[in-house]
C-alpha cells in the first residue's frame, strides 16, 4: 500500500505567530486584534475526509475549504496523540517537550509509567490507631516540558480558552480558561476502569480496562459495590468502596437503583444521568466525590450492568483539571456533570466483551452529544468577545476509527458477517463532526479566522510486529535458562547480563546501556553507535515472505538534525526518581492500579510476532525521506520502531500515574572541581546533562540504603557499612 500523508498540528506555528504579533503590536488598538477559532478533531484522516466529501456528506467542510485553504501535512514521529499534541502545544519536537510515547520507563528499574503526568503523595504522616493523617501536601505535576502557546498569549494579553486539549493534565498555570483533556485520569488514577456486573460469571475478573464482577439476583434484588480510590487515611491503604442496590423487574425489563441515596429507574438498554458518588474516607472530615453513569445492558434472561469509570466530579474535582481552578465548577453549574476522563469513549469495554457494537455506538453517541453541548456553550461565550482565541477538541474520529474500521474494511481480519450493521459508523461520526463545524461557523463572523486540524491520520492494521520477539529471535534479547517465550510477561525472565536491546511502550526500542540501565552491558560511545546502526540495518532487512519490512520506518532519535544521547531526552531533561504509584491528592491509585500496569504490559508482550489482533485501524506516519536522513522530530527511545501495534494509542487505557522526583528547594552548592568531574563522567556515560547524571547516581546510592530493610535502624546500619556514617 502506498503510504499516505496525514493531517497534523504543525500549522499552529503560523497561527500563534499571528496572534502574538497582533497582541504585541503597540500601535494596534484592541479592536484590530485577530479572533481565532481552532477545532481539533483527533485522528481525522484527510483521505477519509475527501472520500466522505465526495458523496456530499460533509457540506460544512466543503464550505470552509471553499472559503480558505486545505492541505495535507506530516504528523509527529512517532505518530501518537500525546506526542503530536505536545508538538502542537509547545512548537517543539519530543526532544524538547519530552513526550515520546504514552508509556515511558525508568532505566534503573525498567518500571513503566505514564509519560504525561505524575502524582506525589504526602511524605509524612501522623499515625493514630488505624488512622493516619498527612503532615504535608501531595500534588500532581504535568511532565510535559516547554511553554504552552496559550501561556504566551496570556502574557501578551490575548484572552484564550483551551477546551480539552490533550497532554495538558494537570493544566499549566495561566490566566487563560483551560480544561484538561487526554491524560486526565479517572478517580482511581488510571485512564479509565469501568465496572461490568453480570450473572454470567463465577468469579471476578480484572481486565486491562475494567472489572468484570459476578452478581446474583436474589429475591429480585442485586447487591454490589463500586470501587473508589485508595483510602490513604487508613492503615494498609484499603480501597474505598460504595455499595449499591438494584431491584430487578424481569417481567417489565427494568431495574430500580439506589446508589448513595440517589434512586433512579432504568429500562433495559437505557442510560442513567450522571450519578454523584461520595467516597467517605474519614467520617465528617474527608470525602472524595466522583461521577458515573449506569447502563442497564440486559435484565432478562441475564442481568448485565455496565458502569462507566468513576470520573472526577467537575463540580468538586479532587485533582486540578482547569484554570482558573473554579472554571470546571462553573461549567458543571451551567451544563451539569460531564466526562472529565481524558478519552471517554470506552473502547476497552468493547474489546473486553462488556459492550457489543450497539452498546459502544450508544455510549460514544452520548459522549459526542455532550461535547457538542459544551461546544455550543463555549461558542456563545466566544461570540460575545471582541477578540481572542478558542481551541476546542473532539476525540471521536480517533476512537471510532480504532474500533469500527473493521466494519467497513472487508479485508480486515476481524470483518465478519455482523460487521455490516455498523459499516457506516465512521461516516456517521464524520458527519457529526461536520455538524459541529457547522455550529461553529454559525457563531463566527467574517473577521474570525477558523482553523480545523488533526494530529494524525490512519492506515489499515492487519498484522502486528512484536519487537521483543524479533529481538529474541535475532539474539539481541536473551532469556534466562529454562524460561520459554510463552512464559514471559512484561520483561520478566530476561537475562540482562546477555541482553543488548529491549522494547517498551508502543514505538520504543532501547539499548541495555551500561551506566543507565541497572544491568546495562552495552558500552556508551562507539559500541552504542555501532549497535544502533546494526539494529536499524537488521530491521530494514527483515523481509520474510508475506510481510512488509518494519524498516521502512525505523528512525534513530535526533533533534534538529543533531545526534541525541541514548536516553532520548533533550538538553535540560529532568529524569524522575524510581517511579512508584501515586496518591492523587491523598487519593491513591492503589493495588488495583498496580495490577492495571502489569495487565496493560502483559497485553503488549504476549502478542505473537506476526499475529492478527483485534485492532481495526492504526495511526499513520510518513515514510523516511528519500535521502534516508533521520527525522529531527525523533522520539526518546534509542531506536523508535513504529510497529503496527495499537496497544495503547487511542484506546485511552494506560497504567496509572507514576511518582516522579521533586525539584530540590534550596540550591545545593557544588565546588568547581567536583562539578568538573560530574560533567566529565556524565559525558562519558552519554547523559543529556550533569543534572540527569547526578540524579541517577543519587537514585542508585539511596536505593542501597534500603537493601537491608526499611526501618531506620536497618538503614543506619547500611549507611555505616557504606561509609556514610562513621
Amino acid at each position: 500500500m502506498t503510504p499516505r500523508r496525514s493531517a497534523t498540528t504543525l500549522a499552529l506555528a503560523a497561527l500563534a505567530g499571528l496572534l502574538l504579533a497582533a497582541a504585541t503590536a503597540g500601535a494596534a488598538p484592541p479592536r484590530e486584534r485577530p479572533k481565532v477559532l481552532c477545532i481539533g478533531f483527533d485522528g481525522m484522516d484527510p483521505q477519509l475526509l475527501d472520500h466522505f466529501r465526495a458523496d456530499g456528506s460533509l457540506p460544512n467542510f466543503d464550505a470552509l475549504i471553499a472559503r480558505g485553504d486545505y492541505r495535507d501535512l506530516g504528523t509527529a514521529i512517532p505518530p501518537q496523540s500525546p506526542v503530536a499534541w505536545s508538538n502542537f502545544i509547545t512548537g517543539m519536537d519530543p526532544g524538547g517537550h519530552g513526550i515520546f510515547d504514552f508509556i515511558h520507563r525508568n532505566p534503573a528499574t525498567l518500571t513503566p509509567y505514564l509519560s504525561a503526568a505524575q502524582a506525589m503523595e504526602p511524605q509524612r504522616w501522623w499515625k493514630i490507631g488505624p488512622w493516619k493523617f498527612p503532615r504535608d501536601e501531595g500534588h500532581v505535576e504535568n511532565l510535559r516540558d516547554g511553554v504552552a502557546f496559550w501561556q504566551l498569549l496570556d502574557r501578551a494579553g490575548v484572552e484564550a480558552t483551551v477546551f480539552k486539549v490533550p497532554a495538558n493534565f494537570p493544566p499549566v498555570e495561566c490566566e487563560a480558561h483551560t480544561l484538561s483533556g487526554m491524560g486526565t485520569p479517572d478517580i482511581l488514577g488510571t485512564y479509565g476502569i469501568y465496572s461490568y456486573f453480570t450473572e454470567d460469571l463465577a468469579e471476578e475478573i480484572e481486565m486491562s480496562g475494567g472489572r468484570h464482577v459476578p452478581v446474583a439476583v436474589r429475591d429480585g434484588r442485586v447487591w454490589a459495590e463500586l470501587v473508589g480510590p485508595v483510602n490513604s487515611y487508613r492503615a494498609g491503604d484499603p480501597e474505598a468502596r460504595l455499595p449499591f442496590e438494584a431491584v430487578v423487574d424481569r417481567e417489565h425489563g427494568s431495574a430500580l437503583f439506589d446508589v448513595d441515596g440517589e434512586r433512579f429507574l432504568l429500562k433495559q438498554g437505557e442510560w442513567s444521568d450522571w450519578v454523584t458518588l461520595r467516597f467517605r474516607l474519614v467520617p465528617a472530615l474527608k470525602t472524595v466525590r466522583g461521577v458515573c453513569r449506569f447502563y442497564l445492558k440486559e435484565v432478562s434472561p441475564t442481568f448485565k450492568l455496565y458502569v462507566t469509570p468513576v470520573n472526577l466530579d467537575p463540580a468538586a474535582p479532587e485533582m486540578p483539571i482547569s484554570t482558573p481552578p473554579d472554571w470546571s465548577r462553573e461549567l458543571a453549574a451551567a451544563l451539569g456533570p460531564f466526562y472529565t476522563q481524558g478519552l471517554p469513549d470506552d473502547t476497552k469495554a468493547l474489546e473486553e466483551g462488556a459492550f457489543d457494537d450497539d452498546d459502544y455506538v450508544s455510549q460514544s453517541t452520548l459522549v459526542f452529544e455532550e461535547r457538542e453541548q459544551q461546544l455550543r456553550h463555549e461558542l456563545d461565550r466566544f461570540a460575545a468577545q471582541k477578540d481572542g482565541f478558542l481551541f476546542f477538541y473532539f476525540n471521536s474520529p480517533d476512537q471510532t476509527c480504532h474500533t469500527f474500521w473493521r466494519n467497513m474494511d472487508h479485508d480486515s481480519p476481524r470483518h465478519d458477517t455482523d460487521a455490516g450493521r455498523h459499516e457506516q459508523r465512521i461516516r456517521d461520526v464524520y458527519r457529526n463532526c461536520d455538524r459541529a463545524l457547522g455550529l461553529a461557523l454559525e457563531h463566527v463572523d467574517d473577521g474570525t479566522l477558523v482553523v480545523v486540524l488533526s494530529d494524525h491520520g490512519f492506515a489499515p492494521y492487519h498484522r502486528s510486529f512484536h519487537v521483543n520477539r524479533w529481538l529474541l529471535d535475532h539474539g539481541y534479547l536473551v532469556l534466562q535458562p529454562g524460561v520459554a517465550p510463552r512464559d514471559v510477561t512484561y520483561l520478566s525472565g530476561i537475562d540482562w547480563n546477555r541482553t543488548r536491546a529491549y522494547a517498551i511502550g508502543i514505538n520504543g526500542l532501547y539499548l541495555n546501556l551500561r551506566g543507565r540501565e541497572a544491568g546495562g552491558i552495552v558500552e556508551p560511545g562507539a559500541a552504542r553507535e555501532a549497535l544502533l546502526q546494526e539494529l536499524v540495518a537488521a530491521l530494514e532487512a527483515d523481509d520474510r515472505p508475506g510481510h512488509r519490512p518494519a524498516g521502512d520506518q525505523v528512525r534513530l532519535p535526533h533533534r534538529r538534525g543533531l545526534p541525541r544521547p541514548a536516553h532520548g531526552r533533550g538538553p535540560g531533561h529532568r529524569p524522575g526518581l524510581p517511579p512508584r504509584l501515586p496518591r492523587l491528592q491523598r487519593v491513591g491509585a492503589g493495588r488495583g492500579a498496580r495490577r492495571h500496569v502489569r495487565r496493560q504490559h502483559d497485553e503488549v508482550e504476549r502478542r505473537p510476532l506476526h499475529g492478527r489482533r483485534r485492532g481495526a485501524r492504526d495511526h499513520h506516519q510518513q515514510p523516511p525521506d528519500r535521502q534516508g536522513r533521520p527525522d529531527p522530530a525523533g522520539p526518546g527511545p534509542d531506536v523508535p520502531v513504529p510497529v503496527r501495534d495499537r496497544t495503547a494509542a487511542g484506546d485511552g487505557r494506560q497504567p496509572p500515574l507514576r511518582g516522579r522526583s521533586l525539584m530540590f528547594g534550596p540550591a545545593v552548592k557544588i565546588d568547581k572541581a567536583l562539578l568538573a568531574k560530574i560533567r566529565k563522567y556524565a559525558g562519558i556515560a552519554g547523559y543529556a546533562s550533569p543534572e540527569e547524571f547526578v540524579r541517577h547516581v543519587l537514585e542508585r546510592e539511596i536505593a542501597k540504603f534500603e537493601e537491608g530493610g526499611a526501618s531506620e535502624d536497618e538503614i543506619r546500619k547500611r549507611m555505616q557499612g557504606l561509609g556514610y556514617i562513621s
